[in-house]
């Protein structure tokens, strides 16, 4: 209803005021002072459809427009509630789900639906057109998919990524001239020049025969060339190749509506509010009338009722032009479409995925090795797929294939732990050397998703021997009694409190990867002049790790056991070594007397010399490690006593 019409009444009001009336076969009594007849005649209406009761709110529609011109958002309500219907008869997806996603689709831009073009990846991980990503630029630009922040914006220069691109052009040659050609007929249509769009777009539909984005496209230009019946057939097209995409029914409901088929096109279009509740375009399209007025709108009708309550003859509804974009190209729709509203509108049915519909397509399927797909598409003609060579999904530098593939802002992919490892030694791409220093300070890699949605689909069996060195590494690395890693650097305790600053990229990389394995462990030693490092050390535990934007960080860590070094080793150019704990052994007798002796000693000297600071480095000392612990009745529970065994 219109913002300056006064309140309805309650729905349930309504509904009782509606059922007497029916009951008492009088439609047109007057509204009991609940507001002009029309407008209560209105409520009733709407109420009785919101209640799934559309059978008894037609007659009340028609009433309603003998008293009063209605306008067409004044029939929103009905329009919804016969969309709900369809959606509920056709067993669609509910609002905002969409449809199983199809074989081809892991190609598909998330953005324009078409054949991705000059791919970018953003640091979410996602892969858009470039060309849709520069369109739709924002100043908090979001992604579409996981609405993730900092994916393009304003004044960032977009990369495309090098892999992805060179992988469909190998693949995918026609598919990919084919969005080249969509790209430059979009310009032109823009331009005006709509011949040449058009023939733009028969090159690209000649070489891409199953991309329903093409033909959509190719419908609205045919559309406002006035070739009503291309327009028709292309959109039909695009609906047969894309049966669930609610901007193929759109064009199809336009086109059929420039023909004049009314009741056809509303059909479509509330076929598209059942796939696409919140559609203005649809839910205005659908609240159109066929005749315009003087004042603008005006509704027609005969009053003979069905016994179901339907009309035998159809409503219909005029509304003046209004324009609508489309969203891949902005192409501006026909003006003026026509609609009626009649009794098939509540029986509305639909076969639009038969067999025939699907027989027609050629998924885009890579097979690979000596397999190759050939299948034969709806032009009879043959289209061999180019084999996998698991080479072009190697990383570039590690020479293996892609594990956990992040991909930079200037458009080149890495392992995760390639280009973390490569990051610490020279915040540059390792190819181009372009600064990744804001990539560095984000210190969160998101995975490309495309490339490992390849890599799983067309080398699983390479991807399984990958996934399993990688995870015998880490059940290396985490072994806390072989190689472990080993910080060369001042003499650690159990219990106390360790921080430490890490810079040197050896260390880096020793820090990520405890944090990796999940044991956050790493051994502490004091310098050796012969060995490297002492025999004896202490284990220390990561609480807690603070990056810096230039790579450096400041670890928190406590200590926790001791050991002594079995073994010198190095791995990666950080030290490790095999170990075993040391574990203390009680003694009774004149030994534990002498133990006592050497505890109440020590404790003695460490609290005279703590007494003997200046209170500036007390207050420092109190406020990082505590106060000092009280003197331990019994030295051989406490772990910090052992250390006077050490």
């Amino acid at each position: 209803m219109g913002s300056h019409l006064p309140p309805r009444p309650e729905p349930q009001l309504v509904l009782q005021l509606a059922a007497g009336a029916l009951q008492a076969q009088n439609l047109e009594a007057p509204g009991g002072g609940l507001g002009p007849e029309w407008q209560v005649l209105l409520g009733r209406a709407d109420a009785l459809a919101f209640g799934g009761r559309l059978h008894e709110a037609l007659p009340l529609y028609q009433l309603a427009s003998r008293h009063q011109q209605l306008r067409a958002e004044q029939l929103e309500k009905l329009v919804e509630c016969l969309a709900q219907s369809v959606r509920i008869k056709e067993g669609l997806p509910a609002a905002g789900q969409p449809a199983a996603p199809r074989e081809w689709d892991v190609f598909r831009c998330r953005k324009c639906q078409g054949f991705l073009f000059e791919p970018v990846s953003l640091p979410c991980g996602h892969t858009f057109c470039k060309k849709c990503l520069e369109r739709d630029r924002a100043p908090e630009p979001r992604c579409v998919l996981c609405k993730e922040a900092g994916g393009a914006a304003a004044g960032q220069l977009l990369r495309v990524n090098v892999i992805l691109s060179n992988l469909l052009t190998k693949w995918f040659p026609c598919q990919v001239k084919a969005s080249q050609l969509r790209h430059e007929g979009n310009l032109l249509y823009k331009e005006k020049k709509l011949q040449a769009a058009l023939q733009k777009y028969n090159e690209a539909v000649s070489l891409a025969p199953n991309d329903h984005l093409l033909y959509s496209n190719r419908s609205q230009i045919n559309s406002t060339l006035k070739a009503c019946e291309d327009a028709l057939h292309d959109a039909e097209t695009a609906c047969r190749l894309q049966p669930y995409w609610l901007k193929g029914h759109l064009r199809k409901g336009q086109a059929l509506a420039n023909l004049g088929k009314t009741e056809e096109a509303l059909r479509e279009f509330l076929f598209c509010l059942a796939l696409d509740t919140g559609n203005k375009t649809a839910k205005s399209e659908a609240q159109k009338v066929n005749v315009e007025q003087k004042k603008g709108f005006s509704i027609q009708e005969e009053p003979n009722v069905t016994t179901s309550g339907s009309l035998r003859k159809p409503i219909q509804i005029t509304e003046s032009k209004k324009d609508c974009s489309e969203e891949e190209n902005k192409f501006t729709s026909m003006p003026e479409s026509t609609f009626l509203l009649s009794e098939k509108c509540s029986l509305l049915k639909r076969k639009c995925c038969s067999e025939e519909m699907r027989n027609a397509e050629v998924p885009c399927k890579l097979m690979k090795k000596d397999i190759v797909d050939i299948r034969e598409n709806s032009t009879g003609q043959h289209i061999p797929f180019e084999v996998v060579d698991p080479s072009d999904l190697d990383c570039s530098l590690c020479m293996r294939l892609f594990y956990e593939p992040v991909t930079t802002p200037c458009g080149h992919t890495f392992c995760l732990k390639c280009l973390e490892r490569c990051l610490d030694h020279n915040p540059k791409c390792p190819l181009c050397k372009e600064g990744l220093s804001e990539c560095l300070a984000m210190r969160k890699y998101c995975k490309t998703v495309l490339m490992e949605e390849l890599i799983a689909r067309y080398l699983p069996e390479e991807l399984t021997e990958r996934r399993k060195i990688y995870e015998e590494e880490i059940a290396e690395l985490s072994n806390l009694n072989k190689n472990v890693p080993i910080f060369v650097c001042t003499m650690a305790y159990p219990t106390v409190p360790c921080p430490l600053h890490i810079f040197e990229p050896c260390y880096r990389l020793m820090i990520r990867r405890c944090m990796e394995t999940g044991t956050r462990q790493f051994g502490m030693c004091i310098s050796d002049p012969v060995k490297g490092f002492a025999d004896y050390g202490c284990i220390l535990e990561i609480r807690n790790v603070e990056f810096f934007a230039d790579g450096r960080s400041v670890v928190d860590s406590i200590g926790k056991r001791r050991f002594k070094v079995i073994q010198h080793s190095q791995r990666d150019g950080y030290n490790t070594a095999d170990i075993e704990y040391i574990e203390d052994q009680k003694v009774q007798g004149q030994e534990y007397a002498a133990l006592l002796v050497l505890h109440d000693s020590v404790y003695d000297q460490a609290y005279t010399w703590f007494n003997s600071l200046k209170q500036a480095l007390k207050s420092r000392i109190l406020s990082h490690f505590g106060p000092m612990p009280a003197k331990d009745p019994d030295p051989q529970v406490s772990t910090i006593s052992g250390l006077c065994n050490f």
